[in-house]
């Protein structure tokens, strides 16, 4: 019989296979998830995410559990995404923007002015959404769907109706964006470049002027206390994806791989599906605080998709933008405009089928 301290070396070898096949099953003492985000504690988000965790921890009887950093206590996308790199986190819930240096093909939802209607968004989202998660995946990052960031807005302390509005102000776009900076270097325009952690600041400090943000993240930011008047005119539409590194999500068996993508994969649909009615609400909000909704300029707006639309070329020869991708989502779009446009003249005809 072989004892804890025996030198048997027939009982060695069974002992030390025995430590090996724990090792290897990595599952004994569970796995902690450690995710980020700079959205803040108490936000609806980080609710229905803690309560998919709960529910994590107990149909996989606590071999899985989710521990979340808010706040942005772990730093921006970038800073979040490198100590995923050195395993000091495993993921968390990131800007397209965030993600596209690892998946190009996420950078395509964000070319400012692409998306004239929500309509168009659903259109496109419902074709491509899956594409787009496979993709993410082959790059390293298993995500659960992508939920709906809504239409960055400008606000600003003066009103802005043309582009301008803009000349000599301080224009912030996000930190890594280079393509929003490529499109406003074609609008004359000279941005500010910060990651969203250090925009609350910018604002007090005036180291920039103009913002463009949803009216959700404009609220749960606090941003909206230091603007005045918001833009009536769909800027870049955003999504958010909480993402886990693949290697991370590999460690788990089969059946808590299955039971993680299901409860995360309905947490982000319910969170997805939420998002409009949302977005209302906090537009009521920011109404309530006395900040003003300005009319923009239809002939400028022309003039700015037109400048935009010349930029395609340069886009698509840009490491960051998935050509394909790109091309794949404009073929969508022109489908669905000739079919809206087709529709529009039949109403026309015939009054009485409206």
């Amino acid at each position: 019989m072989c004892s804890g301290k025996s030198e048997n070396p027939r009982c060695s070898k069974h002992w030390a296979v025995g430590v090996l096949a724990l090792f290897a099953m990595g599952q004994v003492k569970g796995l902690e998830i450690k995710v980020a985000t700079i959205l803040p504690d108490g936000s609806h988000w980080l609710r229905e995410m803690r309560s998919g965790g709960d529910e994590i921890r107990v149909r996989t009887d606590g071999r899985v559990t989710l521990k979340f950093y808010p706040g942005g206590v772990m730093g921006n996308d970038a800073q979040i995404l490198r100590k995923v790199r050195i395993g000091q986190l495993h993921g968390g819930a990131f800007t397209a923007t965030g993600l596209g240096a690892r998946y190009s093909g996420l950078n395509v939802y964000g070319i400012p002015l692409l998306f004239r209607s929500l309509d168009e968004v659903d259109y496109v989202r419902e074709r491509m959404d899956a594409g787009l998660v496979a993709g993410l995946e082959d790059a390293g990052f298993v995500s659960f769907g992508f939920t709906e960031g809504g239409f960055a807005q400008l606000m600003a302390n003066d009103p802005i109706s043309r582009v301008e509005d803009m000349r000599r102000r301080k224009v912030w776009i996000p930190e890594g964006d280079q393509i929003s900076s490529l499109v406003l270097a074609a609008l004359g325009l000279s941005p500010v470049t910060l990651p969203p952690t250090d925009v609350l600041t910018g604002l007090q400090t005036g180291l920039i002027d103009v913002v463009a943000a949803s009216p959700v993240a404009a609220l749960v930011l606090q941003w909206h206390t230091k603007i005045k008047h918001i833009t009536e005119l769909p800027i870049v539409y955003s999504i958010g994806i909480f993402a886990i590194d693949v290697q991370v999500f590999n460690r788990l068996s089969e059946e808590d791989q299955a039971v993680v993508r299901e409860i995360l994969t309905n947490t982000v649909q319910t969170l997805d599906k939420a998002a409009r009615q949302d977005e209302e609400e906090a537009r009521a909000v920011l109404g309530r605080t006395g900040i003003q909704f300005v009319s923009v300029d239809p002939g400028a707006v022309m003039g700015w998709r037109r400048t935009i639309d010349g930029i395609y070329p340069k886009l698509r020869q840009r490491r960051d933008i998935d050509a394909a991708v790109l091309d794949e989502l404009l073929s969508h779009l022109r489908t669905y405009r000739s079919f809206a446009a087709s529709t529009r003249e039949l109403a026309f005809e015939h009054p009485a089928a409206q």
